[in-house]
């Protein structure tokens, strides 16, 4: 047999190989694993970056979370100062005294909701004339219900019949009675909303939580 007969037969023979399917066949299922691993891989990190981003961080977490807030400062006729942020709205705690609450039972002519009728703007706890847990002490956010800009404290004549104190927006003058309440005729559509909150004691309240002491 010559050099040339011999190459011929070594030809055959891998082409038999491949027709059986001997070597190359498990060539063919090790290239495919292989591809499909890689394929799972870069789908893996495409998704990562959604996954990322849609996972809450840390500093998101805690925007979220309940706030303790310590008045135990605060004397009748104030609004604790600094303010509280939770979830990264103001929190408006008042301290309203004898004259102020009797106020909020009798002075409601002027009030656009004075009973409290829209169920988002308050927990059911705070359906009263004072809009609270304890008719002294007032939580609201403290964000105007129509545009959104933070309003004053204003602790006397922000009625002009009455002289009643209250909140008022700057904005475009909008104006709240002391338990949060709007008045007819202004931009603002609703009450101020009282956050969900609890007493921890007689001076401490923790936003984010509703339950009793």
């Amino acid at each position: 047999m010559s050099d040339g007969d011999v190459a011929i037969v070594s030809a055959k023979d891998d082409n038999k190989d491949a027709t059986s399917g001997g070597v190359n066949r498990d060539r063919r299922y090790f290239l495919i694993q292989a591809t499909s691993a890689v394929a799972a891989v870069g789908v893996l990190g495409a998704a990562w970056p959604f996954v990322k981003y849609w996972t809450p961080s840390a500093k998101a977490r805690a925007a979220g979370a309940p706030v303790k807030i310590d008045f135990s400062k605060l004397v009748p006729g104030e609004m604790l100062s600094p303010i509280v942020a939770w979830r990264g709205k103001p929190i408006f705690v008042v301290w309203r005294d004898n004259q102020a609450i009797e106020s909020l039972k009798s002075d409601t002519s002027d009030l656009a909701d004075p009973d409290s009728l829209n169920p988002d703007q308050q927990p059911e706890f705070a359906v009263n004339a004072w809009r609270s847990v304890k008719p002294e002490i007032g939580v609201y956010l403290g964000i105007c219900t129509h545009l959104g800009c933070s309003p004053k404290y204003v602790l006397t004549d922000n009625f002009e019949a009455s002289g009643q104190g209250g909140f008022f927006c700057p904005c475009h003058g909008s104006k709240f009675d002391l338990a949060g309440r709007v008045v007819k005729g202004v931009p603002a559509p609703d009450n101020l909303q009282v956050p969900p909150y609890r007493f921890v004691s007689d001076t401490v309240i923790v936003i984010g939580e509703e339950g009793t002491a």
